[in-house]
């Protein structure tokens, strides 16, 4: 019963981001073009709406990460502490990511024209970007190994 209510929230989160994805795209794409820049470059009405999205759709990614690898460590060390120290070397291993991807990032400032730009052109910013991407693509290459590795012992344990 649990995995139905799961599978149906968890359903209609999806449907649901999916439709605001669908209309924020929309308004990127279809949604005119700002007159400074009119006929010389594109620059859309909505790119801030684009990118608010992404930061709510970010967010809600890691803190649910968080919160839900918090709660299966808690309900799973009741019932086997063993299993449940897994949970808790799994959150400690994505921090410990993060912190590693951080210290790697680049905190040299870049050459940009833009005034407004210059805002976020600061070591702190600069290596929490780099931290970000450095996370995403090793987090990326896991999921590809993980996918691969278990069609792999699928095929081989028939």
């Amino acid at each position: 019963m649990a995995v139905t209510k799961i599978r149906k929230f968890s359903g209609w989160v999806l449907v649901l981001c999916s439709i605001i994805t669908v209309v924020v795209l929309g308004l990127f794409f279809f949604g005119g073009d700002n007159e400074p820049y009119k006929g010389e470059m594109w620059y859309p009405k909505h790119v801030d709406t684009l990118i608010y999205w992404q930061y709510v759709l970010f967010g809600l990614t890691a803190l649910s990460t968080v919160v839900l690898g918090i709660y299966q460590f808690a309900s799973s060390f009741k019932n086997n502490p063993k299993g449940g120290m897994m949970g808790l070397i799994v959150i400690v291993l994505f921090f410990g990511l993060l912190f590693i991807t951080y210290t790697l990032g680049d905190s040299t400032p870049l050459n940009i024209l833009n005034t407004d730009a210059q805002v976020f052109n600061t070591p702190f910013w600069l290596k929490m970007t780099d931290m970000w991407l450095h996370s995403t693509y090793i987090l990326t290459g896991l999921v590809i190994l993980a996918i691969v590795a278990g069609s792999i012992k699928k095929i081989l344990d028939k």
